[in-house]
């Protein structure tokens, strides 16, 4: 990354959309997870990665069939994903204020890195509760991972761009 103050903030732009984006995308895709589960099992059952790995064709064919079956019988459930993608959406909206202004928004940064912290105990602890298996939940946690990664690029983006106006309005006095 380069000093040029402009420079920086065009980068800390680029990985907070990028970040935008794929929480949208994250949350869009709540909405209609029967439909994607039945593409995801018919992709996997009798396809290679079926064969492969069959245990995960039985999960998705399960996955799948009690989807179907709890929106058939209870649709009104379907309205807890409804507001995890509605949550998506909003903390999207979140990072407005870090592309407008990322040093005096840095916090947003830093609350979205202890976020992305927090899916892994969640994932630990609730997973085992609600019978989801151990890769399952590897996958989970792989987001918070995943998530922090261009977070740290704008955190550190941040800091260089704190460096540069703290530099720009006190210059050093090497007289004294």
């Amino acid at each position: 990354m380069t000093d040029n103050p402009e420079q920086v903030r065009r980068s800390v732009r680029r990985w907070l959309w990028i970040f935008i984006v794929c929480l949208v995308l994250s949350g869009l895709t709540a909405f209609p997870l029967e439909t994607e589960t039945r593409w995801l099992a018919d992709l996997v059952v009798g396809g290679p990665i079926g064969e492969r790995f069959p245990a995960l064709a039985d999960r998705a064919v399960q996955v799948r069939d009690a989807l179907a079956e709890t929106n058939a019988r209870h649709p009104f459930l379907a309205y807890g994903t409804d507001w995890l993608a509605f949550a998506h959406l909003v903390i999207a909206v979140a990072f407005w204020g870090p592309l407008k202004d990322p040093v005096r928004n840095v916090w947003v940064i830093k609350w979205a890195m202890i976020a992305c912290a927090g899916v892994i105990p969640l994932a630990l602890i609730c997973g085992p509760l609600r019978g989801i298996p151990l890769y399952w939940r590897f996958v989970d946690m792989s987001f918070g991972v995943v998530g922090v990664v261009p977070l740290l690029v704008v955190l550190r983006g941040i800091r260089r761009l704190e460096w540069a106006e703290a530099v720009r309005t006190r210059p050093l006095d090497l007289t004294a």
